[in-house]
Parts: structure tokens; sequence; C-alpha cells
């Protein structure tokens, strides 16, 4: 179902003391995505799947600066980044990053609502 929140993201200034800090205090597992990505698991985690409890989601950290993230970040699944935009620009929001492929999984965007709060968007391949 589209419009739900499916993943989170925190940007870092240093990313080995960020690991430290989020696996320390909450047990979270990250996993290095290359240098400036790394993905978050908050809990019970199948690789194809994602989460296989109810009641969390996933996330990912990266260097600030490396994208507009500059604080946590929401991260809401839609049909089509393209009509979701187009929707966001008409109520009042911006587009800040236009669709972008994330390897073969799907495509990301990031906007700003109408309070100024940056926000992004999830398609996956084949919705």
């Amino acid at each position: 179902m589209s419009g739900r929140v499916v993943h989170f993201e925190i940007p870092f200034d240093d990313g080995e003391r960020a690991r430290a800090f989020y696996q320390d205090a909450f047990g979270w597992n990250i996993m290095a995505m290359g240098e400036d990505y790394h993905l978050v698991m908050s809990g019970p985690t199948e690789q194809e799947t994602g989460p296989t409890e109810p009641g969390f989601i996933n996330g990912g950290m990266l260097e600030r600066g490396s994208n507009p993230v500059t604080s946590p970040v929401l991260v809401v699944d839609v049909p089509s980044i393209d009509e979701a935009l187009e929707k966001i620009e008409k109520l009042g929001g911006a587009t800040v990053t236009g669709k972008t492929p994330v390897g073969d999984f799907g495509f990301s965007a990031y906007f700003k609502d109408p309070e100024g709060n940056l926000m992004g968007l999830w398609e996956s391949v084949g919705q």
C-alpha cells in the first residue's frame, strides 16, 4: 500500500561515531553499502523481504552534505514518484531532488512540504 513510511535516513558528520552510537544505544545492525551510505536494520530483517515483524522500519545513514539530507528524514512509499511530485507541488510543496535510480531496487526523490520539512519518496521497481 502506498503512502506508508517505509524508510528513514539519518545524516552523519563522523560515520564511525554515528554507527557506534546507534549500535550501542539501540542494538541496530548497520551494514556499509560503500563509503557514504550504510543500511540500518532496526529489528529482525530478511535481506530479500525486509522487516520480519510488524511495527518497525529499517533505514540508512549517509554522510551529511552528500545529498539534500541535513537532518533525519522519513521516506514515503508511492506508486509513482513523478505523479507524487506533481501533486506535492500543486499542494504547495517543492521538489528538491527529482526521481533518481537506486541500483536495481527502485527510485528515490526528495521534496519539501509547505512547512519546509525535507521528506523522501520511494518507488519500487515494477510498481
